[in-house]
């Protein structure tokens, strides 16, 4: 890893006193060896989502124990607005407390709740079907991972937000991962035993046992990852800059020229940002920096969870493919989201203003996916569907990486874990919208 050029800072000569860059060149940041830091924070990126894409993947599991009940929404619903209220409460205590404990607590609450359905597979259900106790619980189970979302995704993104781009990217390619590598491991598990009840039970939970091992996997990488010199180093760095004499600075300069390509000069006025009062990053300040890449990720998944996985699970079927078929969607969707979220590693879009407008031309997929279900007989075939749900997984993917990698680094360094947070919480609202408005697909 090259010397860190955060893109709030320019160059500056050494004879400007007043200008002050965040990084000295006589002592550049260690390198990444083996890129053990990027991988913890990949690795991260797909823990974090791992119990969702655990509980919504093993549908096929769920509806059979449940018959008659609506398990993906339910669980969309319960998860989502469970992520959203928590994640307001942390926006109040999030300077209370490190981010090394919050995500600690939250990793620690979804290995818990990962573990909830073999345990109580083995103990109470049994292979019977309907028990209302053991839906109640396993409902319970998914809130629960939505409050360990709320702690580890808003402190995980906003920590990320103050390292160099990479890891942001490294932590969102992380996210599509993970579906894809739960994917994968359904479509093993469903396919090497016999396509019968007994096999649909014992490959689902050996499917969460492996999940509840990668989770412990993420507690392992995420407590090594901050022992890394790569990470200690910028983590001194933003220690400096909250100590800084400068903290009570007057004001951001606000040069519309230069905030378009977001590197404007900083000096010992601007470099740490507005004033603080009582020492900490204005919540106020940084939405209204950041509010409308914030309305786009709102909008790329309250699009995308309105569509996916409830219209994809249980409004499309194929005489063909039976029940391998939402399996099979699901799949599609994640590969694609993972291939989006990696394209910005090797081409990043540049242009905050083109990322929303993608994100607003996005709403189209409602027509067209509304054409599979009523539209013209091809048009509800399985090979619209497949492709349609591709492309749904193409542009989340790049879309929520560009805006991801933007917003923290439209604000000062001390207020880039804030920005973040404050990004995943518009994409919380728009996943609480989209679980809201996916009812209105049901049949």
């Amino acid at each position: 890893m090259g010397l860190f050029r955060d893109p709030r800072v320019k160059n500056v000569s050494e004879g400007d006193q007043d200008l002050q860059p965040l990084t000295n060149e006589g002592f550049p940041p260690p390198k990444d060896s083996f890129n053990l830091a990027y991988l913890s924070y990949f690795t991260l990126g797909a823990g974090f989502l791992l119990p969702w894409n655990a509980y919504i993947t093993a549908i096929d599991y769920f509806s059979y124990i449940y018959p008659g009940k609506q398990v993906d929404r339910v669980f969309s619903v319960g998860y989502m607005v469970t992520c959203l209220l928590f994640l307001l409460i942390l926006i109040t205590w999030a300077q209370k407390s490190s981010a090394r404990f919050r995500i600690n607590l939250g990793l620690s609450l979804f290995l818990l709740c990962l573990l909830v359905v073999p345990v109580m597979d083995a103990a109470y259900i049994k292979g019977r079907r309907g028990l209302d106790v053991g839906y109640y619980i396993t409902v319970t189970a998914v809130v629960g991972c939505g409050i360990a979302d709320a702690f580890v995704q808003g402190s995980l993104i906003g920590s990320a937000g103050e390292l160099p781009e990479e890891f942001m990217q490294a932590v969102v390619a992380g996210t599509a991962a993970s579906g894809v590598l739960v994917s994968a491991l359904r479509i093993l598990t469903k396919g090497a035993l016999p396509q019968d009840v007994e096999g649909l039970r014992i490959s689902a939970i050996l499917y969460f046992i492996v999940s509840s091992v990668l989770m412990g996997v993420c507690l392992v990488c995420y407590n090594m990852a901050n022992r890394l010199p790569v990470i200690r180093y910028y983590n001194d760095l933003k220690e400096r800059a909250m100590e800084s004499k400068f903290l009570l600075g007057d004001t951001i300069v606000n040069n519309s020229a230069d905030t378009e390509d977001m590197s404007f000069p900083v000096t010992s006025k601007n470099l740490f940002g507005a004033p603080k009062e009582g020492g900490g990053p204005k919540f106020w300040h940084v939405l209204r920096q950041t509010k409308w890449l914030g309305i786009g990720i709102l909008l790329i998944y309250a699009v995308t969870l309105s569509i996916f996985p409830g219209y994809i699970t249980e409004d499309v079927h194929s005489h063909l493919l039976k029940d391998w078929y939402p399996i099979l969607l699901i799949t599609c969707y994640n590969i694609f989201d993972l291939v989006g979220k990696s394209l910005t590693a090797y081409f990043m879009l540049e242009s905050a203003t083109i990322a929303i407008g993608g994100s607003v031309a996005r709403l189209l997929f409602y027509p067209l996916f509304y054409g599979c279900l009523h539209g013209p007989h091809f048009f509800r075939t399985e090979i619209p569907v497949v492709l349609l749900t591709c492309l749904l997984g193409l542009t989340n993917g790049y879309f929520t990486s560009v805006i991801m990698i933007v917003a923290p680094k439209t604000v000062p360094l001390q207020e880039a874990e804030t920005a973040g947070i404050i990004i995943v919480l518009f994409l919380v609202i728009g996943l609480a919208i989209g679980s809201i408005v996916a009812w209105f697909w049901v049949i």
